[in-house]
């Protein structure tokens, strides 16, 4: 195919993890990227923007921006959107949903804003087209996003569909587990390529090993789904043929693991729900996991030289009883890790208590939220 022009999109990220999603999408070939609040602006092509839905993993969400308007009522909304030249993406047998969200908006409701852009959308494609097409809220053709912050109105093109942290491989989650985006941006912080042993003494339900064991392996996390874009109209029949194209140039990319990945967790469901996942993401042969307390010798030679990246237990940050048990856990784990010289640790800390508990200075350390909870990765080198 000609190389064929490129255009701007906008690739949504856990906040905190966008200079790590600016220095993937460099890797996957993206032009004029930009790092903003809560994502990163790029250009692409069409086979550029389809292997970064494919391959990226710190990614949550890749929009085509339509465009971007001041609005004011339920009048404005409906004005802004009825702009848009909606019959290029869609027809009038396609099915669309509109996904709206609201930042320190004089509306209350969400569902008021997609309701106005929707009537916007369907009484365009009824001038232009002589008929409109169908709303689909769960499972659209195209899905429209809007998001509204004071009175500045974007539209967007969502160019996956089901949001990419959905991996298909957590089927037993435990109690708060780590999003797969951010364990994959915790894991490209880490540096970890699958060439180092890789350990996380308190595995939980496996996510941070998964998505080690992704990269350990070179697969793409987005090689078994598929893309909204595969539905467009207008563009579905080209996207799917040059996406099955870069699936079966991603399959022949996979590789065997070339070092060990091990994980412990002290409760034994924690491990069982880990042994489901990890088989579901077709990794039981790289990962293995077993029931131990990370504050015990580790099962790992100290010539083993490796990465130990983890996400201890926060504890209840509200209740200063529970923080003394905290700390003295804390300063186990500190004692025990020291062990391990010549290691990288990354550790996820949520609790302001740990860095004096576990009593080692970090080397840097990375502002991320794990959710509404604002943590930092401690990197500490031994």
């Amino acid at each position: 195919r000609p190389m064929a022009p490129r255009f701007p999109l906008f690739a949504t990220a856990a906040r905190g993890t966008e200079s790590l999603l600016v220095a993937e999408l460099e890797q996957l070939g993206a032009a004029r990227i930009r790092q903003d609040r809560g994502g990163v602006r790029f250009h692409a092509n069409w086979d550029e923007a389809l292997n970064i839905c494919l391959w990226t993993r710190i990614a949550m969400r890749v929009l085509v921006p339509l465009g971007e308007f001041q609005v004011v009522g339920g009048e404005g909304l409906y004005d802004a959107a009825a702009q848009i030249p909606w019959e290029d993406h869609l027809s009038e047998t396609s099915t669309f949903a509109v996904d709206s969200s609201l930042k320190d908006s004089e509306h209350a409701h969400s569902g008021f804003v997609s309701l106005k852009i929707k009537d916007a959308i369907v009484d365009r494609l009824r001038q232009k087209l002589g008929s409109r097409p169908d709303v689909d809220t769960k499972n659209p053709q195209v899905r429209v996003v809007a998001h509204l912050a004071k009175q500045t109105l974007t539209l967007s093109l969502d160019f996956c569909g089901d949001a990419l942290y959905r991996r298909g491989y957590r089927v037993r989650p435990t109690v708060a587990p780590l999003k797969e985006t951010l364990a994959a941006a915790i894991i490209r912080a880490s540096g970890y390529t699958g060439e180092q042993f890789f350990l996380d003494p308190m595995c939980g339900s496996g996510t941070l090993l998964i998505e080690a064991g992704m990269v350990a392996v070179n697969r793409a996390p987005g090689l078994n789904r598929d893309f909204a874009i595969e539905r467009w109209p207008h563009a579905g029949a080209e996207a799917k043929e040059i996406l099955n194209e870069l699936r079966n140039q991603a399959r022949q990319k996979v590789r065997k693991a070339l070092r060990p990945l091990v994980g412990l967790d002290k409760e034994p469901e924690a491990i069982e729900a880990a042994v489901l996942n990890i088989a579901a993401a077709k990794l039981s042969d790289e990962i293995a996991v077993q029931v131990g307390d990370a504050t015990e010798p580790l099962p790992v030679s100290i010539e083993n030289s490796g990465i130990l990246v983890t996400n201890p237990p926060y504890g209840d940050r509200l209740q200063a009883g529970g923080q003394k048990g905290m700390k003295t856990f804390y300063f186990k784990l500190g004692d025990n890790f020291r062990g391990l010289s010549g290691w990288k640790l990354f550790i996820l800390s949520g609790n302001p208590a740990f860095e004096s508990a576990f009593h080692a200075r970090p080397v840097s350390r990375l502002d991320l939220w794990n959710g509404p909870i604002e943590c930092q990765l401690l990197e500490y080198s031994l």
